[in-house]
């Protein structure tokens, strides 16, 4: 759980990179602090491949932890319900974040974005430049 406002949007914009990193698509920050007393961002972002959601899930965890913030849960990644033999939708839970990846299928359905519309998207990509970015260059 982040400690103040300011670390819960630092976290939001951190974990928005790590799914960015990792190549996921459409990745979104929605500012939800004066829309809900749950939580203060949701970070969406679409993966393309079971192995791909689950390493982002990882890696989120561990990029939290780097900073200091521990996820309170993360669903999604065990054995899915139904039988299903990949994940849809995983659920990185850091109280006043939250992490959604999902499959294209899933993020279209359950349109997070619609459901919380009014939410302000926060600029997650200002001053940032992917790890591997002189790789993709060359």
């Amino acid at each position: 759980m982040a400690k103040t406002r300011s670390t819960a949007r630092r976290l939001a914009v951190r974990m928005a990179r790590v799914c960015a990193e990792n190549r996921c698509a459409d990745v979104a920050v929605l500012d939800l602090r004066k829309l809900s007393p749950v939580t203060d961002f949701f970070v969406l972002a679409t993966g393309t491949s079971d192995r791909q959601m689950r390493t982002v899930a990882h890696r989120a965890a561990q990029e939290g932890k780097e900073l200091g913030d521990k996820p309170f849960g993360v669903e999604g990644v065990g054995p899915h319900p139904g039988g299903a033999d990949h994940a849809q939708w995983i659920l990185i839970d850091y109280v006043d974040v939250v992490v959604h990846v999902f499959t294209a299928e899933s993020r279209k359905y359950y349109d997070l974005e619609l459901l919380w519309g009014d939410a302000t998207r926060i600029d997650w990509k200002r001053g940032w430049t992917p790890r591997d970015a002189d790789d993709e260059a060359g």
